[in-house]
């Protein structure tokens, strides 16, 4: 099945624009404002923080070379952490385990970079999302920065 879905880094101009569609329908599916993120500013500025080599965006392709899933890793400001984000799967390519794919990608990623530690925050209603993530062995830890989200679950991956 995994054949029915390669991966690859978005590098060219055409998968940019595959990613920032995919990231448009991740933030649209959650229902919630996520201004505070400054969403706008990085779509418009893709691949911005999460280019190579110490980002990555990496994309899922359909049986036609459609973009049908993304996930993406972008340094943070503290030595030797980064953060997962968007990741996202679209509905017609959900249940061939896609979610974890990507973001084992993303995570031998950051391995290979030398990173120490992954960080995310998820929404208190992604009980797939937070189950994925905990299954791959991240652990609950204290907000890493000012979530204006109630309840946002914030998880850690030492790597």
């Amino acid at each position: 099945m995994t054949d029915t879905f390669p991966l690859s880094a978005a590098r060219s101009a055409p998968d940019l624009e595959a990613a920032r569609e995919l990231f448009i329908e991740y933030t649209e599916s959650l229902g919630v404002d996520l201004r505070f993120q400054n969403v706008d500013a990085e779509l418009a500025d893709l691949p911005g923080k999460y280019a190579e080599p110490d980002g990555i965006i990496v994309l899922a392709h359909g049986p036609f070379g459609e973009a049908v899933g993304c996930a993406a890793l972008r340094p943070l400001d503290e030595p030797g952490c980064c953060e997962i984000k968007r990741l996202y799967v679209r509905p017609q390519a959900r249940g061939a385990a896609l979610g974890r794919r990507l973001a084992l990608a993303v995570i031998a990623h950051a391995r290979r970079r030398g990173y120490e530690r992954m960080l995310l925050d998820t929404l208190p209603g992604m009980n797939a999302a937070q189950g994925l993530y905990r299954d791959l062995g991240f652990g609950a830890i204290e907000p890493y920065y000012d979530n204006p989200i109630r309840d946002t679950v914030f998880l850690e991956l030492r790597l």
